[in-house]
């Protein structure tokens, strides 16, 4: 089980174009970020190059876009750029604009997907943090009906349902079931239009940047030539045939289901504010972005919830050190031996499990009526886990033992009795150096922690 890593970019790089709906020209430059740093958009346009923090709490407005907003900072159209740094496995990346809003460019994402694949990624040292969907999750709209859910996945994966108020296009459907997929088959649909939500767009002070270059415009219901012809000079795009139904644009259409597939690009980039990468499926039923800021709020909800995610147990599949290989690695014997089984290990986390039963000695004075695990044995199940690690990383791990130095930041979160389960997590929080070691655990029930400490250990050859 090795641990993965965050990941940012490996150079700068700036795209040029047009604001959607401001029609301004603008820049975004995108830059590599520390560990931890998550989203960061920088106005640097403004008087002290305000930062926004792009969080789900911090979308102001989804009527057309995303629009992220802190006091009176405000950056709208965010949602493909976002898309990009999230499907390209993007941990931290500082992005500057110098106006209100992401210029459009062709109404994809396909242009930030190149230019990060061009600039390179880069592996950092923290742990990728992931948050792995356990039950499912769902928000609901009833007057729009649209519904966003997820489900318990290995992976990330969407499958996008739509149902269009057109004749035309009616209900699609689109999937991404590999992350990867992303660049090849979601990145590069457009954005799109209906020609009868055009007037109601302008006269909210909206798309002064649209053209055929940067969406798909779809004309379903025919209207009088003339009419069409004022619309078309307005948005300054030639004028067409009013008996012609179809699609409007300069290319054509990548696939049948292009606009669905945007739905997805959208969701992809607005699941990015939820602040970690997610590892579930999500169902989506006449997804935008409302509905999908709703979800994101509420993920960012459970993630506060369950700030520590408990290891995934399948009691049914082989452990990686059973009873007997642990004792032969640790010194340790009744009643003193408090890790049945190791589930899993990396080079820098283990998992153990600890079966609490009645019989066990402690329950005699602690509490004879009320029997309670005693805080300091949970911390010691933590130590003896790493020394498992600690010992699995040395020549002849027999030959050797490990000792407590050091015991910091310990808390106590919930009783641990009869008929409990433990699973520890312990992590390296240093490499191994002059046999000292620190690291950090945790204990969990089911999907609570039930404590916590960081401790300091060394390991010393036996005589």
């Amino acid at each position: 089980m090795d641990t993965e890593k965050q990941r940012t970019l490996g150079g700068s790089f700036s795209l040029f174009g047009k604001g959607l709906h401001t029609g301004l020209s603008l820049t975004v430059t995108y830059n590599p970020a520390p560990e931890n740093t998550g989203y960061k958009i920088q106005r640097i346009d403004l008087e002290g190059q305000p930062t926004i923090q792009a969080v789900a709490e911090n979308v102001a407005d989804t009527r057309r876009g995303t629009v992220l907003q802190k006091g009176a900072v405000r950056v709208s159209t965010v949602e493909h750029g976002m898309a990009a740094l999230y499907a390209l496995g993007i941990d931290n990346c500082l992005i500057q604009v110098n106006g209100p809003e992401f210029p459009i460019l062709d109404g994809s994402a396909a242009m930030y997907v190149e230019q990060i694949n061009k600039v390179g990624i880069v592996e950092q040292t923290a742990p990728k943090d992931y948050y792995i969907i356990r039950k499912k999750l769902e928000v609901k709209d009833e007057e729009s009906g649209s519904c966003i859910t997820i489900l318990p996945d290995q992976d990330f994966s969407i499958t996008s349902m739509c149902s269009f108020n057109s004749k035309f296009i009616s209900s699609q459907f689109a999937t991404l079931d590999r992350i990867e997929e992303f660049a090849t088959d979601i990145a590069p649909a457009r954005t799109f239009v209906f020609v009868r939500d055009i007037v109601p767009l302008l006269e909210a002070n909206l798309i002064k940047g649209g053209d055929l270059d940067n969406a798909i415009v779809i004309y379903e219901r025919k209207v009088e030539q003339d009419k069409l012809d004022k619309l078309a000079d307005l948005i300054n795009v030639p004028h067409i045939d009013a008996t012609k139904i179809g699609y409007i644009q300069h290319k054509p259409l990548l696939w049948d289901n292009e606009c669905t597939r945007h739905k997805l690009l959208d969701i992809v980039g607005d699941m990015a504010l939820v602040g970690k990468p997610i590892k579930g499926r999500i169902i989506a039923t006449r997804p935008g972005h409302t509905i999908n800021n709703k979800f994101a709020r509420l993920m960012r909800q459970e993630i506060r919830k369950h700030e520590v995610q408990a290891p995934i147990y399948d009691a049914n599949e082989e452990p990686l050190m059973d009873n007997i290989r642990i004792r032969e690695l640790l010194p340790h014997r009744y009643p003193m031996q408090l890790i049945d089984k190791v589930i899993s290990m990396g080079a820098t986390s283990i998992v153990g499990i600890k079966n609490i039963t009645a019989n066990e000695p402690f329950f005699q004075g602690h509490f004879p009526e009320e029997p309670v695990m005693p805080g300091v044995l949970q911390v010691e199940a933590m130590a003896q886990c790493g020394g498992l690690l600690v010992l699995s990383q040395v020549e002849e791990p027999e030959r050797w033992s490990t000792y407590f130095l050091k015991i910091d930041d310990v808390k106590f979160r919930h009783k641990v009795v009869p008929g409990d389960t433990l699973l520890f997590h312990v992590e390296l929080l240093h490499p191994l150096r002059h046999g000292i070691s620190s690291m950090k655990g945790y204990a969990f029930v089911g999907d609570h922690v039930v404590s916590e400490a960081t401790f300091t250990a060394q390991i010393t050859k036996n005589k």
